[in-house]
């Protein structure tokens, strides 16, 4: 996935780590050359020396073929002018960090798809945005430790047709994963998960899963039929 990440600031540069591990195509744009070139050092990141609120860095940046952009300073105004330019190059997600609530709406309405407020603000819930856009987090428990989140079951999935003591056995399932409900969109009807039920295709999927999991379940839930 191509990455343009914004800011490479203590949550920038975390992020910038992170996707670089995960194997994604990143580029950081930071107007500190020293920042820039510290983790073009560390992590072999394409390190743009430029200005979030400028178009030209951002063409430079690869914005045009961006599939992600997130705007990670500590400036809403940067990261507000950010998410406009994203959205004038239809960039499918745009992520932005706000610090002030104030700011919510005018994100809304330049193209923001995930606003991450600061007192909620960790590095993996970006990465679930980013890597799952599918996933709708619903909220976090155990004092940040795992998350309540929503999965749809897409068309032609390898796990439609099967129930969930089946899907829970296959061994890529995390063991600290839970079923905790399912919605059936064409029954209408919404139910907490017994073993034997069964999941089917466009069923919303409610689960609870340490945040390094989610990945590894979505993965699973979302997989197609060979």
């Amino acid at each position: 996935m191509y990455v343009v990440v914004i800011g490479g600031g203590l949550v920038g540069g975390g992020l910038v780590r992170l996707l670089m591990d995960n194997k994604h195509d990143v580029v950081l744009l930071e107007r500190d050359k020293e920042i820039c070139d510290a983790l073009y050092a560390e992590t072999g990141v394409i390190a743009v020396h430029g200005d979030g609120t400028s178009v030209d860095a951002l063409k430079e940046a690869g914005i045009d073929k961006a599939e992600v952009v997130v705007a990670t300073t500590n400036s809403d105004a940067v990261n507000l002018a950010g998410a406009v330019i994203a959205h004038s190059f239809d960039v499918p997600q745009i992520i932005v960090r706000m610090r002030n609530p104030s700011y919510q709406n005018p994100y809304r309405l330049a193209g923001a798809t995930r606003i991450i407020r600061v007192t909620d603000l960790m590095v993996n819930q970006m990465m679930i945005f980013i890597e799952n856009p599918k996933v709708r987090r619903i909220t976090a428990i155990g004092g940040g430790k795992a998350d309540v989140f929503v999965v749809v079951v897409p068309e032609g999935a390898r796990v439609a047709g099967k129930s969930i003591v089946d899907i829970t056995s296959d061994s890529r399932f995390p063991d600290q994963c839970v079923f905790v409900a399912v919605f059936n969109q064409d029954k209408d009807e919404f139910r907490i998960p017994r073993g034997r039920q069964i999941i089917n295709e466009h069923d919303e999927v409610f689960l609870i899963s340490p945040a390094e999991d989610i990945k590894h379940v979505v993965d699973l839930l979302t997989e197609k039929a060979q």
